[in-house]
C-alpha cells in the first residue's frame, strides 16, 4: 500500500517537443493517499487510461515523476512497482481451478502454501467464490470470470495499489450494481489503495471516495461525489455529472444579479470583478430550479416536453435559443405553453471561461 504523488506528470505520444495542447496528458500534480478509493472519470480519449498506464509503468512519462511513499519509481518496471492491474476483459487460466487462479500471483512470489491457502480462502469468501474454488475456471459466466480477475488483483496484501481499467465493461447491467458494491466492501475490508477508471458516472460515484474528473487530457476537478455535484469547478463537471446535467447558460452578471434575455435572476453572492473579456455563464442544476405557473418576476420558458423518471419529472424548456431542464414539482400539471422558472439563488453558480468564480460576501 502506498501514497502516490504525481509531480508535473505529462505524456505525449509524439515526443517531448510536441505542441503542449497535443499532449494526451497535460501536466498534473496531485497526491493520492494510502488506502484511498479513487475513480478517474471522463469520456473516451480524455487521458484517464493514459494516466493509469503511467502509474502502473506500462507507459513511461514524457515529463514529470511518480512517487510511491516519497520514493521516485518513474524508471521502474511494472513488476518492481508492485502494482496489481485489472483490465476490461477477464484474464484467467481456463485450465486451472478458480482457487489455483487466485493463488497464482502468490505462488509466483514464493509465498508459503499455508499463507496462500488462507489468503485464497479469504478472497474467495469476500467475492462469493468459495463454492467454486475447486472447479475449473472454464465455462464460467463472464461475471464469475471477472470476479476471478478481480480476486487475482486483490489477493496480494502487499501491493502498492490496485488499478482497475473499466473492469465492468463486459458485465451484464443487472450484475454491475452487485459487483460495484462488492468492490466497495472489499476496499473497506482490505484497506488497499484502489484507482478505478471509468466513463460511467454511476460507477465512479458509487465506488470512489474521491472522484478525479478528466477532460481533454486535464484534471478539471477532484473531490467527493457530493462536492462535484454541489459545486462543479468547471462547466464540464456540471454537464458530465448528473442526470440530467447542469444547465449552463450565457448570462450578463453584475453584483448580485444575472440577466438572461433581459430577465433578472438573483444570486446569493456578489460578482463585481469578473475577468475582462471572459465568456460569462451561469450554471444551475435542474434539481434546483422548478417550473411554476407564469407570474410577474419569473423567467418565462416554452415547454418542449416532460421527462417522467418515476420518482421525479423534469421539464425540457426553451428560453429563446437556450435549452433548459427544470424540476416539475409533485402534483404540478405542466401546461402546453409557457411556464415560469423559480431559482434557488444559493444553487446558481457563475463561470468565467468555463471556470467557477467565487463571488464575494
Amino acid at each position: 500500500m502506498a501514497r502516490i504523488d504525481l509531480v508535473d506528470l505529462a505524456q505525449s505520444y509524439s515526443g517531448n517537443d510536441a505542441a503542449p495542447e497535443s499532449f494526451a496528458l497535460k501536466p498534473i500534480s496531485m497526491t493520492w493517499r494510502q488506502g484511498g478509493a479513487y475513480a478517474l472519470l471522463g469520456p473516451s480519449g480524455c487521458g484517464k487510461t493514459t494516466l493509469l498506464n503511467l502509474i502502473s509503468g506500462i507507459v513511461t512519462p514524457t515529463r514529470g515523476k511518480i512517487l510511491f511513499d516519497g520514493k521516485d519509481i518513474t524508471p521502474l518496471s511494472t513488476q518492481k512497482r508492485n502494482i496489481a492491474q485489472v483490465f476490461q476483459f477477464p484474464v484467467i487460466y481456463d485450465t486451472m481451478t478458480v482457487g489455483e487462479n487466485l493463488a497464482f500471483p502468490l505462488k509466483n512470489r514464493g509465498v508459503p502454501k499455508a499463507q496462500i491457502d488462507a489468503r485464497v480462502a479469504e478472497i474467495g469468501e469476500l467475492l462469493d467464490l468459495t463454492p467454486y474454488l475447486n472447479r475449473k475456471a472454464t465455462r464460467l459466466t463472464p461475471d464469475a470470470k471477472q470476479k476471478i480477475s478481480l480476486g487475482r488483483g486483490l489477493v496480494r496484501s502487499d501491493v502498492a495499489a490496485v488499478l482497475f481499467d473499466e473492469p465492468l465493461t463486459v458485465i451484464d447491467p443487472a450484475l454491475k450494481w452487485e459487483l460495484r458494491s462488492k468492490l466497495k466492501a472489499l476496499h473497506r475490508a482490505l484497506d488497499l489503495t484502489m484507482i478505478y477508471v471509468t466513463h460511467d458516472q454511476t460507477e465512479a460515484l458509487t465506488f470512489a471516495d474521491t472522484v478525479v474528473v478528466m477532460h481533454d487530457g486535464r484534471v478539471v476537478q477532484s473531490g467527493t461525489p457530493q462536492e462535484l455535484f454541489d459545486k462543479p469547478a468547471h462547466t464540464f463537471v456540471g454537464y458530465f455529472i448528473g442526470s440530467p446535467g447542469m444547465n449552463i447558460v450565457p448570462a450578463e452578471v453584475s453584483g448580485r444579479e444575472a440577466r438572461i434575455g433581459g430577465h433578472v435572476i438573483a444570486l446569493q453572492r456578489s460578482y463585481d470583478k469578473l475577468p475582462a473579456g471572459a465568456t460569462i455563464e451561469i450554471g444551475v442544476r435542474p434539481e434546483f430550479v422548478h417550473v411554476a405557473t407564469p407570474a410577474p418576476g419569473l423567467l418565462l420558458a416554452q415547454v418542449e416536453r416532460v421527462d417522467d423518471l418515476g420518482r421525479v419529472s423534469f421539464a425540457r424548456v426553451r428560453i429563446g435559443g437556450v435549452k433548459f431542464a427544470a424540476r416539475v414539482p409533485q402534483g404540478f400539471s405542466v401546461p402546453g405553453g409557457d411556464v415560469g422558472l423559480v431559482f434557488d439563488p444559493s444553487r446558481v453558480h457563475v463561470y468565467a471561461d468555463s471556470r467557477l468564480v467565487e463571488g464575494g460576501a
